[in-house]
């Protein structure tokens, strides 16, 4: 076993455990927001690692160029993803845990615009 096959393997079993705390945190956050905010992390940097660590399992320039455009891609969707669900709870009138401050949403209209 090489060198980038251990680190590989490390970086593949952190993005799972990036993706277990996420997991935690769906059960034990309280409001939509919190948890939109923490699967969208988990999907962007726990995705990255897994990637990164297999293009260093099987090292090619076919699987590093693979591998660039679906951390890139992932990236990309994961954020816009987890602000489409947070604008939704907003558009719904999901509540605020206590202590949030809420004071740029008080200028949108009934819509979320």
């Amino acid at each position: 076993m090489s060198v980038l096959d251990i680190i590989g393997n490390v970086l593949v079993v952190v993005g799972a455990l990036v993706f277990v705390i996420a997991a935690i945190g769906l059960v034990s956050l309280f409001d939509p927001y919190t948890r939109a905010s923490a699967v969208a992390t988990a999907a962007g940097v726990g995705v990255s690692l897994i990637v990164i660590g297999i293009v260093m399992i099987d090292p090619s320039t076919a699987n590093v160029v693979k591998g660039a455009v679906a951390i890139v891609l992932q990236l990309a969707t994961s954020a816009i993803g987890g602000m489409a669900i947070a604008r939704a709870a907003v558009i719904s009138g999901h509540r605020f845990e206590n202590g949030t401050d809420t004071e740029a949403l008080d200028a949108l209209d009934d819509r979320g615009e």
